[in-house]
């Protein structure tokens, strides 16, 4: 009989504990800078080039691990040092998520290295799926593509809204309705190749957290692109389209599927911010002396603390259930994916808040980063779908009713 075991095994432990170093030595102290500044930090990114934890083959590594938990390792571990470098340095996955989620063998080889560039020169790549009138509601998609047969090109015209690395990107995965009258089913995924005629971008978004990282809106007016860069190929979309037309049950479409790809690593994303307030918050309280004793010898801050360290780590567990099952393409019959998301991205608004409250007045001053983690973390519960929508997905899954 198999052993069972939550042991992590050595590759596990040396990556987690590489990444960590990175995160301590590189991103934490450099964290409140470009946090302040609103930019993104070039400079750490080139770095993690340089060391190999950014690139083609560090995510091909973590993809190979078997588990699937190399990815929610190194981001837990990235994104305990600052959130916003650690989007900057891992929003490009969203990207190449996009391209092996949907892509041939040969788009992946060809377009993934150039989403990433190389450690001289680094790039960052973008994926396009909100718009301005269709967030959650992915069906209500407005930006459209049409093939012209007489060049073997595709049309974009439309508008996104929110798109990390939008503008700045080399590589823009864009969705966009092939036939508007099927609605999400009649969705497919375009690369944008870099210095593409048409594509271009709002400057950069001010945002209440993750302010390292950049986030734009794209506008795309008759962006032409290869044949070639319709994901999956010609062949692959006319028979999906042929199923949803004779309404055959289809296997979801292209913006949901990288979601369901990235759930897990991003609810990793959540938890490393979290664990670094509870970290901070621990410390503070067993330093910090009121009426003659550390604050921690209080049960209303021990308490706090104890379910603050046990709020995250069932949320870990959920994120490292998800990203197995998902590496070992097991179905989410109950919305496993959205399990973790949504309880890591709950954990983390709700860790961040109890380590202001228990730094009192000090939690409130930039002098203590609980303040940037409380900003950072909110967005973990609206973007890749909000906390409403996973419980959509998790209700529709368990139910088998089609709940709205």
């Amino acid at each position: 009989m198999t052993e069972f075991s939550l042991d992590l095994n050595e590759e596990q432990r040396d990556l987690r504990d590489w990444v960590h170093g990175f995160a301590a030595e590189v991103v934490r102290p450099a964290a409140a800078e470009w946090d302040a500044r609103e930019e993104t930090p070039w400079p750490v990114i080139q770095e993690a080039a340089k060391v190999g934890l950014y690139g083609f083959e560090f995510i091909a590594n973590c993809w190979a691990d078997p588990s699937g938990l190399s990815l929610p390792l190194a981001s837990e571990e990235l994104f305990w040092g600052d959130a916003g470098i650690g989007l900057s340095i891992f929003g490009t996955t969203l990207a190449v998520a996009a391209i092996y989620g949907t892509g041939t063998p040969e788009q992946l080889v060809e377009w993934v290295p150039q989403c990433f560039g190389d450690p001289d020169r680094p790039a960052v790549a973008a994926f396009c799926s909100t718009e301005p009138e269709a967030g959650s509601d992915v069906a209500a998609m407005r930006t459209r593509a049409r093939y012209d047969a007489a060049t073997d090109e595709w049309v974009l015209s439309g508008q996104k809204a929110y798109a990390t690395n939008g503008g700045i990107a080399a590589v823009h995965v864009v969705t966009a309705s092939v036939e508007p009258e099927l609605g999400a089913r009649g969705q497919a995924a375009f690369v944008v190749p870099p210095g593409t005629a048409g594509l271009a971008a709002t400057k950069k978004l001010r945002k209440l957290g993750l302010r390292a990282s950049h986030t734009a809106d794209v506008f795309l007016d008759e962006v032409r692109v290869p044949g070639r860069c319709l994901l999956g190929g010609h062949d692959a979309l006319r028979e999906r389209l042929d199923r949803a037309r004779s309404g055959q049950r289809g296997s979801g479409q292209a913006a949901m599927r990288t979601f369901e790809l990235s759930r897990p690593t991003v609810g990793a994303q959540a938890i490393g911010i979290a664990r670094a307030a509870y970290e901070y918050a621990l410390a503070y309280a067993t330093e910090r002396v009121q009426f003659g004793r550390p604050i921690i010898d209080n049960q209303a801050i021990a308490f706090q603390l104890a379910d603050m360290r046990m709020e995250i780590d069932a949320a870990r567990l959920l994120v490292w259930r998800a990203a197995w099952m998902g590496r070992n393409n097991r179905p989410f019959t109950a919305g496993e994916g959205s399990m973790s998301k949504l309880k890591a991205g709950e954990v983390a608004v709700s860790v961040t808040e109890r380590a202001v409250q228990i730094l009192g007045g000090a939690g409130f001053l930039r002098e203590h980063p609980v303040e940037r983690w409380y900003r950072d973390a909110k967005i973990y519960t609206i973007f890749e779908g909000t906390s409403e929508i996973q419980r959509l997905v998790i209700s529709r899954a368990i139910s088998g009713r089609q709940i709205r």
